[in-house]
């Protein structure tokens, strides 16, 4: 199970609008704990301590311990209210959980190995059909993200579900249907025109370059007899006298 982090809270004597209102004057956050068939409990945490919580990846997927005057209350984030301009947090709910409750996640999805994918190799694109898959597990089982590989794939080939290896004890909400989380697409017109396109540059590059009124290569055709001379040119054998 990964580390549980603790956040200080204190219990919340003003509800309401009013209240709430006040709270973040103070420069702190209101919030609630719910769930377990127990009462709802209306807390205050500072506002820099949640925002720096916040802002680490997969904040709604980790258990936090809220500390109350020396009691602790292990909650799973659920929701974050956040001020339009500024994306200060306004409220928090905070949901009670324990290694029995289950709850429905999002978690993300990395691939691993795109350079061990002919596909990719020849051009192909990956294209993700799903950045994040939503599971069913225990609120102390959520794993930080699901794995995928892309080792030997090529043009035209997909990722179902059931190709993924997961962690034990969890399961995708879409239970019904093998669906697909990527796929390896053929270049884009676009790109196969930039591919032509620095081939032609690169062929352009490589060929000799004949500096002007240097002698023809050997074996190069000579002018054509009784050909006339470009406009300007003298004749051979120099100029006639009056």
């Amino acid at each position: 199970m990964a580390e549980v982090a603790t956040l200080s809270a204190s219990l919340r004597d003003r509800t309401g609008t009013g209240g709430a209102r006040a709270v973040r004057r103070d420069g702190k956050v209101p919030g609630v704990i719910y769930g377990e068939a127990q009462e709802p409990v209306s807390i205050v945490i500072d506002r820099r301590v949640l925002d720096t919580e916040r802002s680490r990846p997969g904040f709604f997927n980790r258990l936090v311990d809220i500390q109350i005057d020396g009691k602790k209350h292990r909650v799973l984030p659920r929701e974050v209210q956040l001020h339009p301009v500024t994306d200060a947090s306004l409220h928090v709910d905070l949901m009670r959980a324990n290694d029995e409750t289950r709850v429905t996640v999002e978690v993300p999805v990395h691939f691993v190995n795109e350079s061990a994918a002919p596909g990719i190799k020849r051009g192909g694109v990956l294209n993700i059909v799903r950045h994040e898959i939503e599971f069913i597990c225990s609120a102390d089982n959520i794993p930080p993200f699901i794995e995928v590989d892309l080792e030997g794939l090529d043009i035209g080939d997909s990722v179902h579900i059931s190709m993924v290896k997961l962690p034990a004890g969890i399961r995708p909400t879409i239970a019904e249907r093998d669906f697909t989380v990527a796929s390896i697409a053929a270049p884009t017109a676009q790109k196969i025109e930039a591919q032509e396109a620095a081939a032609a540059a690169a062929a352009a590059a490589a060929a000799p370059v004949v500096a002007e009124g240097a002698a023809p290569a050997a074996g190069a055709a000579a002018p054509a007899a009784g050909a006339k001379p470009a406009a300007g040119a003298k004749p051979a054998g120099g100029e006639k006298k009056k």
